[in-house]
């Protein structure tokens, strides 16, 4: 089966869709954030336990903490003149990522082959 126009369009639709979730999680820094929030408190953390977790600055901390607000994927409260921050556990953002990816998965599979003799 060949690959439409159709697919094509909505493979882009779909990567410009994601395209902040993806900038997000491509940092390794944000990745190790990422994973420190995964085994820390469900409840969260405060920047200055992860910046000593992980031997960054507050404001670097902060940055890449505001960067995954945005994408969607981790969410912040204040208490007193704390900020707690914590993974949203209902990022719909990771769900369009599985969308993504089984699409292009799919698209790949309907490719023309383009290996040649080998």
């Amino acid at each position: 089966m060949k690959n439409t126009t159709e697919d094509i369009m909505r493979l882009e639709r779909e990567f410009k869709a994601c395209r902040r979730v993806l900038a997000a999680i491509g940092d390794e820094t944000r990745q190790q954030l990422l994973c420190a929030m995964l085994s820390g408190d469900c409840g969260g953390g405060r920047v200055i336990e992860f910046a000593e977790k992980m031997n960054l600055s507050r404001p670097a901390v902060s940055h890449h903490m505001q960067i995954l607000k945005d994408a969607g994927m981790v969410k912040s409260r204040k208490e007193g003149s704390c900020i707690y921050y914590y993974l949203d556990p209902e990022a719909s953002e990771i769900d369009s990522l599985f969308t993504l990816f089984s699409d292009v998965k799919e698209i790949m599979k309907n490719a023309p082959d383009r290996r040649g003799d080998e």
